[in-house]
């Protein structure tokens, strides 16, 4: 089976951002990538800010926050009023893993496609309160019922206080079937809390359908917003019970303002991340998806081939809509977090070349991207000089 056609260029998408030509940056679902435009605009923000600081902060600014996050809010098919504007996706799980009040006894559920530092969170609180973080093992093709299946047998109602899935998964690029997994997890009374830090602007999505307890979702990656930027959306029952983990002047508004208002923080992401909606818009949301999955799905073949990954073993997790891929590297490469972090910094110091490495299930795997201002080219040469790479290891 040979590489799938790469798609046609969106013509001038390139020249929307101020990236490094010298660079092949193929880790667009790490840190996003700004456009020029919605650049600017935060820096007009910034001007503003700097210019009366005072005025800035103390009049109107709270209503500003509040249509930006209307705005951004109606973008995912979510409710205004149960949105919060946060950090970022790890910041947003932070909220709800502190505001469940977990005690001796409880346990959190999740799964091993889980982010690195939504681990760590986890393990922090349960270990705080004297509760148990417990991972379930989901194999990266498994048919979504299937999945549904191992997550709905491995919930213990009255113990699991919660149960954290990824829509999309960082490690392993898988979509998992969220809407599916949150009616299987109410059926025992268990809440979920879906982590779609690669969703907004990658896929379409409702969150309003997908229904869990609390889907948060990082709009700097795939949406072009500026870093910073992420919703966290709550149900109805749990929103005057999910705390900011700092309390400040906004704390008696109730929420969603008292997660929002954290003092002198950078508001200008939030506020400039519609015009970044505006860009993808502009470019045709469809238009971009599509494009970026086709070329994932090229460059996925293309380095697979160079690595002798016969197209049967290409996983193919997220689907055909997916614009993140996954190739399994070689028998014994970066099976290790460290030993996958040094070969992701040897790529891109000696290649020239941006990409994400995980070690996940004892294998390492090379992650990558697909966006606008990629060509297929930078995919080809990638492929033409890794194996050389990875036999000097």
């Amino acid at each position: 089976m040979s590489a799938p056609p790469p798609p046609e260029p969106i013509p001038g998408a390139r020249l929307l951002f101020s990236l490094d030509p010298a660079v092949s940056h193929l880790n667009h679902g790490a840190f996003g990538a700004v456009p020029i435009g919605v650049q600017r605009a935060q820096q007009r923000l910034r001007d503003e800010m700097e210019a009366n600081p005072v005025r800035f902060f103390s009049r109107g600014l709270t209503d500003r926050i509040a249509h930006a996050r209307r705005h951004l809010a109606a973008f995912l098919d979510a409710d205004p009023e149960g949105t919060a504007l946060v950090g970022n996706t790890t910041a947003g799980v932070a909220v709800v893993i502190q505001s469940l009040g977990l005690r001796p006894g409880d346990e959190v559920v999740s799964t091993d496609h889980g982010y690195g530092a939504v681990a760590l969170s986890i393990a922090r609180e349960c270990r705080r309160a004297g509760a148990t973080s417990r991972v379930l093992s989901v194999p990266l093709t498994a048919p979504d019922a299937e999945v549904v299946r191992i997550l709905r047998a491995g919930l213990r109602p009255g113990r699991t206080r919660l149960l954290v899935v990824d829509q999309v998964s960082s490690p392993t690029a898988r979509h998992l079937p969220v809407a599916a997994i949150t009616a299987a997890a109410r059926e025992q009374g268990v809440p979920v809390l879906v982590d779609a830090a690669h969703v907004p602007g990658m896929l379409p999505v409702s969150v309003r359908e997908v229904a869990a307890d609390f889907w948060v979702g990082n709009l700097h990656k795939w949406a072009y917003a500026p870093r910073g930027t992420a919703v966290l959306v709550v149900a109805g029952p749990w929103r005057e019970r999910t705390e900011p983990l700092v309390v400040s002047w906004e704390q008696e508004s109730g929420f969603p303002a008292r997660l929002e208002w954290q003092a002198t923080l950078d508001y200008t992401s939030w506020l400039a991340a519609p015009v970044g909606l505006f860009t993808l818009r502009s470019l045709g949301a469809q238009r971009v998806r599509a494009h970026n999955a086709a070329l994932a799905a090229y460059g996925q073949h293309v380095v697979g081939d160079a690595l002798g990954v016969a197209p049967t073993a290409l996983p193919d997790p997220g689907g055909p809509a997916a614009a993140m891929r996954v190739v399994p590297l070689p028998d014994g490469v970066a099976t290790t977090f460290d030993a996958a972090r040094a070969l992701r910094n040897r790529i891109a110091d000696r290649l020239a070349t941006e990409v994400s490495v995980a070690a996940w299930n004892g294998r390492g795997w090379l992650r990558i991207c697909g966006q606008v201002y990629n060509t297929p080219a930078e995919y080809e040469r990638l492929a033409a000089h890794l194996p050389a790479l990875l036999a000097q290891r």
